[in-house]
């Protein structure tokens, strides 16, 4: 008998051990560096969630976060939202995460972005709102009013940067955070005056930044190009930008501006409408923002790309010089074509 009460003693310790183990020890089953894991507001039951950890590989021992959760008594009161869970974390961690309702903060991170449906997409892929929420959002006079843009110029609010929100964050504080940035951004390194001295609006030079930053990654040209435009504003001549074209067309793939293009009706046709376009093209960076803060005075009037492809451009005062050089440029184009059109033969 005592013999039986030995190995029942040793089978319970065993046992705790290994219990032990298991909630204490690592217990996710991942090899990432971390997980995510959302919990929806129709799915906080015991069920839903211990299946989807199950399911998606993230805990190795559902029925240990089971255990530990009825310790806690959490289930029925656990919040939605989206948690982030890293590798090695225990099991008691990830329980004593859900009892604290320790949602993840969730990054946003913004860089070139050129149509308003692509900043939809980015931020339903991250956040609870879902693209469609957040297009009607961004198409809402009505709703971008509090930040003194519409829907054109939405995107003159949102400085390229990396931003951190709960998931379950409401579109409008994500945008209140957006512009306060952009008061930030705009209030640092003398922008302020910079802008007073010239006479354009925020909204400008943000337009014509995102011109810019479509037109060249090359710093040095970017100052020429902001030059060039800003004289032709000056002497209400058309802008007369490819990259607006290929926005008008919302074709970004376009590597030649064929004249067949330039008819289209588009306010975003800086060929046919005079002066800036209605909204930006694209989210610029913060650098190209300062460079047309800090455009050289010139009397450049036209630009082309060179004709050895560099990627640089030759600048002019004069159409009969440019005219010359856009010759070089379009000659070299048509050999590179017909040799690319040979390659494929």
């Amino acid at each position: 008998m005592k013999s039986i009460f030995k190995y029942l003693f040793l089978i319970l310790i065993i046992g705790s051990i290994a219990l032990s183990w298991m909630i204490f020890g690592s217990g996710t089953a991942f090899s990432e560096k971390n997980k995510y894991y959302t919990i929806q507001e129709t799915a906080t039951d015991k069920t839903s969630i211990l299946n989807m950890l199950g399911d998606d590989y993230i805990v190795k021992y559902p029925f240990a976060l089971d255990l530990v959760n009825n310790v806690f008594g959490i289930w029925g009161h656990i919040k939605p939202g989206k948690y982030e869970v890293k590798k090695g974390q225990s099991i008691w961690s990830i329980a004593k995460q859900l009892k604290n309702g320790r949602i993840a903060e969730m990054k946003l991170v913004i860089n070139r972005i050129r149509i308003k449906e692509d900043l939809a997409k980015l931020i339903s892929k991250n956040f609870a709102p879902d693209s469609v929420s957040v297009m009607n959002y961004l198409e809402s006079n009505d709703s971008l009013a509090k930040w003194h843009v519409d829907s054109n110029t939405v995107f003159t609010m949102i400085i390229p940067d990396t931003y951190s929100f709960y998931w379950n964050t409401s579109l409008d504080k994500i945008f209140q955070k957006l512009f306060d940035a952009s008061n930030n951004f705009w209030s640092k390194n003398e922008r302020e005056t910079k802008l007073k001295a010239s006479q354009f609006t925020k909204e400008e030079v943000y337009i014509l930044a995102s011109i810019v930053d479509e037109e060249t990654n090359y710093e040095s040209d970017k100052y020429k190009i902001a030059s060039v435009y800003i004289n032709r504003l000056h002497k209400q001549m058309p802008l007369q930008a490819c990259p607006t074209i290929k926005y008008a067309m919302k074709d970004f793939t376009l590597t030649r501006i064929y004249e067949k293009y330039l008819s289209n009706p588009s306010l975003y046709n800086t060929y046919r409408h005079k002066g800036l376009p209605p909204g930006p093209i694209c989210t610029p960076s913060p650098k190209t923002i300062d460079i047309v803060l800090n455009a050289p005075q010139t009397d450049y009037l036209f630009f082309v790309a060179k004709s050895d492809f560099s990627g640089y451009h030759h600048f002019s005062s004069n159409f009969a010089e440019h005219n010359t050089y856009a010759k070089e440029y379009q000659k070299a184009l048509d050999i590179y074509m017909a040799e690319k059109q040979a390659e494929k033969n």
